[in-house]
């Protein structure tokens, strides 16, 4: 035993962790991380991304929408719980470090029958025991352990910053999309009013023998066909608010008497949209930084798997009182005690630990290509979002330019027919010109708005703020 104390801290100092030690894959050069999009996109300026990016629709709404859906959201619950998970594994892994011990007490009593003396003898025992032992990481594998908890649990936290990016988005785009409709179905109905008094003042024409049954009847298809578009567009609206309530832990009945049940207005970033850059899109992303995690942990797997092709080494320690009285229990007689070593290896001779180190070798191999897709992946969203913002932007300025022109056109063919100088289908085209540009203006408006949120989303914003 004095050999073996003296021994100890050499075989504790010469301890080693046996598997690959993790090093971060190296970052992508410059100009591969460039974001090509924002050099060229108009809309948007290098400056950095804010924290709360919602804010930049500058709608209160939107706001309060979004800091409930935080705080509320059933997924970003079942992620916080998976991150509690992790958390209480690291702690187990690390209570792999500390020594194990069990108290123990227990008393028998049997009775022994003896012919020859014609009678019963009863023996009672008492006994407490303590018992501990403490294992030697010799070979790392208790420190491997607690390194792949530990990147689990950064892994965890993480997806849980990558659901708060999801869930701001998508409540935004629910939001918006609500907007949107119930801008469109009120464009429906504008429209709809003023081709009923077209159909008024054809109906009236032809009352006084100016006009044909045929353009009453092309006056009628307009409106109908203005008309057949509300339902369409009210539907989608609620559908968008029920998607919404459910976003922000809302029973879905709920959100119809809401202030976003109101609104008609597509909230719109009035400045350029602030993007940063490559790099800082990559840092920022929680998927890149959950795949890192995960590449860390089984990395680190693979010398906990390692390390069982290697001996055990494990210091026991016992004490116990035992005695046929209880009182005589802390007697000298009562006590005995059992010290020493034990070593424990499990030969390798099946091949079983060597397959399931190989094992752990294919999984942080599959890791590390999933955390080179999750890079490639987080600039592919962004180069797209970037793209289809521009070109959004670019669609609803164009038909902003052809709804004034439109709107002109419309207002000079009605004054032309009033003076007798357009035909009345002249007056039918021009309206129907305008109806379309400014149902197709709505639609741009929605469109774009959704243009935006797809790009924060894609750059991986909102996480920051909305930590506890």
């Amino acid at each position: 035993m004095k050999r073996l104390a003296a021994l100890l801290p050499a075989l504790i100092l010469s301890a080693c962790a046996v598997g690959p030690d993790y090093k971060r894959p190296a970052a992508l050069p410059p100009e591969q991380v460039r974001l090509t999009e924002a050099l060229e996109n108009g809309a948007v300026v290098p400056s950095p991304l804010p924290e709360r990016w919602w804010q930049l629709f500058k709608d209160p709404e939107l706001e309060r929408l979004v800091t409930q859906a935080l705080a509320k959201n059933t997924d970003l619950r079942v992620a916080a719980a998976n991150l509690q998970r992790a958390r209480a594994v690291l702690s187990e892994a690390g209570a792999a470090r500390l020594p194990t011990s069990n108290v123990s007490a227990q008393f028998t009593s049997s009775q022994q029958v003896i012919p020859a003396l014609s009678r019963t003898v009863t023996n009672d025992f008492f006994s407490v025991g303590f018992d501990a032992s403490y294992e030697i990481d010799l070979f790392g594998g208790v420190s491997r352990s607690i390194e792949a908890a530990r990147a689990d649990a950064a892994s965890a936290q993480a997806a849980v910053d990558a659901a708060r990016v999801s869930v701001a988005a998508e409540t935004a785009r629910a939001y918006a999309s609500a907007c949107g409709f119930g801008e469109q179905a009120d464009v429906a109905r504008e429209t709809a009013e003023l081709q009923a008094k077209t159909l008024d003042l054809t109906q009236r024409r032809l009352a006084a023998g100016r006009g044909t049954q045929a353009e009453v009847d092309q006056a009628t298809v307009l409106v109908e066909q203005a008309r057949a578009q509300i339902p369409v567009f009210e539907a989608e609206r609620r559908s968008a608010l029920y998607a919404l309530a459910v976003l922000t832990g809302d029973a879905p009945a709920a959100i119809l008497d809401s202030a976003a049940a109101r609104c008609r207005s597509v909230p719109m970033a009035g400045e350029p949209l602030p993007v940063g850059d490559g790099q800082a899109l990559l840092a920022r992303r929680p998927d890149v930084r959950q795949a890192e995690r995960a590449l860390a942990a089984d990395t680190a797997r693979i010398g906990v798997a390692t390390a069982e092709l290697y001996p055990k080494i494990s210091l026991l320690g016992s004490t116990s009182l035992g005695a046929t009285q209880f009182s005589n229990l802390g007697s000298a007689q009562s006590v005995g005690y059992s010290v020493g070593p034990l070593i424990k290896w499990n030969f390798p001779f099946s091949g079983a630990a060597r397959a399931r180190i190989r094992e752990s070798k294919a999984v942080a191999e599959g890791s590390l290509a999933r955390f080179d897709g999750a890079v490639l992946n987080a600039l592919k969203e962004a180069e797209q979002s970037l793209a289809r913002a521009g070109g959004a932007a670019e669609r609803e300025a164009a038909l902003r330019r052809a709804m004034s022109a439109s709107t002109d056109a419309a207002r000079l063919s009605r004054t032309r027919f009033d003076f007798g100088a357009d035909s009345f289908l002249q007056l039918l085209d021009a309206e129907r010109q305008r109806a379309q540009t400014r149902a197709a203006l709505a639609q741009a408006e929605a469109d774009r708005a959704d243009a935006q949120i797809s790009v924060f989303k894609a750059l991986g914003g909102g996480w920051e703020a909305a930590k506890p």
